[in-house]
């Protein structure tokens, strides 16, 4: 039978002496998947594809996120943790909310919210600097 001590040991001695390698794939997979979320959710893509890209990239949080776990079980709390550790947990929390709004049917004008912001928060000549006579 198979012994989940062993299993969880295995797989966490896998996680610590292949860290440099685990990392160099899933925090770029995190960042391209989550990224990919965000555009599909903002250009209001279908469900299925939402559905689909939001799948892999909780997949590759959930990694991460276990990963880091495997380095708080041996004692090792170090900066890089709580980095890696806040990149999971944030790109999990994006990609939950994509979904929450897709499945409610929520739908919002990203794209005119975003210009709407940068109308009025656009530079204008006159705005930072005073004008002393000069026309």
């Amino acid at each position: 039978m198979l012994d989940l001590y062993c299993l969880g040991d295995s797989l966490g001695n896998f996680s610590r002496s292949h860290c440099v390698e685990i990392c160099a794939f899933l925090v770029p997979a995190n960042l391209i998947a989550t990224s990919q979320t965000i555009l599909f959710t903002v250009f209001k893509r279908s469900p299925i594809k939402i559905f689909t890209i939001t799948a892999g990239a909780i997949v590759y949080a959930l990694l991460m996120i276990s990963h880091v776990i495997s380095w708080y079980i041996v004692g090792v709390v170090m900066a890089p943790t709580f980095i890696l550790m806040f990149l999971g947990i944030g790109c999990l929390a994006i990609n939950c909310v994509a979904i929450w709004l897709k499945a409610n049917h929520i739908e919002m004008d990203y794209l005119g919210i975003l210009s709407k912001f940068f109308k009025k928060y656009s530079s204008s000549p006159n705005r930072f600097h005073k004008n002393y006579g000069n026309s």
